[in-house]
């Protein structure tokens, strides 16, 4: 069975302005963004990376989580599935994001 312990990835969190709150993370706590993302969502996703993503969310499915939608590679690298907790939580599994090449 491959090693299904996760590594905690990061945390998304969805605002109302987003343009007030980048400035706010940046200057109050040196945070920068990473992505931006107007989809309106709940206000928080938890987010972890595995080896193997496909097993991890079988296993959370298997466990009581809802299958949001299942894994699949993504355009910036990395395969992702997602599942809501049993509290209605999204969670993201994701695969570790490969650095990208170095170009001569």
């Amino acid at each position: 069975m491959a090693n299904l312990s996760p590594a905690f990835s990061y945390t998304v969190v969805y605002v109302k302005d987003v343009a007030r709150s980048v400035a706010f993370y940046s200057k109050a706590f040196g945070h920068s963004v990473r992505r931006l993302d107007e989809s309106h969502r709940a206000p928080v996703e938890v987010c972890f990376a595995y080896a193997d993503v496909d097993a991890a969310f079988k296993r959370a499915v298997e466990s009581g989580a809802r299958a949001v939608s299942e894994p699949e590679e993504k355009e910036w690298g990395q395969k992702v599935g997602y599942v809501r907790d049993i509290d209605g939580i999204i969670v993201r599994l994701g695969s570790y994001v490969k650095p990208p090449p170095h170009s001569h």
